[in-house]
């Protein structure tokens, strides 16, 4: 388990879209890193830290904290198990990504990099 923690890897592909008003505020153009935490969790902190600072390197993402302690509706969609939990969508709102536990700077990057390819193909 300590080994997948914090981990990004992808997610079935049936997963489906989210809309902005589920989430109370808009998708980022690019991408939109949608984290799960609660009022105690230490790694929520850090975690939020870090899609902070990647949100604010990288145009066109954006990053929405839901406290999943009142969002049990998502929790449950998303099959939410732990905080911080780290979905990553891409601009049309589709899941991508999934992190559980606090996930490296780097595999957030690498997260991103792959939205945006997964775009490109797309069209």
């Amino acid at each position: 388990m300590r080994r997948r923690n914090g981990a990004v890897r992808g997610v079935r592909r049936d997963m489906d879209v989210v809309a902005a008003g589920e989430l109370g505020e808009e998708l980022g153009e690019r991408a939109t890193l949608v984290q799960f935490s609660t009022a105690f969790c230490q790694p929520c902190r850090a975690t939020r830290r870090i899609l902070s600072e990647v949100s604010g390197m990288v145009p066109g993402v954006r990053h929405v904290e839901i406290d999943a302690e009142s969002r049990l509706d998502l929790v449950r969609r998303f099959d939410i198990m732990r905080t911080p939990t780290v979905l990553v969508l891409d601009g049309a709102g589709r899941v991508t990504k999934k992190a559980s536990g606090q996930p490296r700077k780097a595999d957030v990057i690498a997260a991103l990099g792959f939205t945006a390819s997964h775009e490109t193909d797309a069209t």
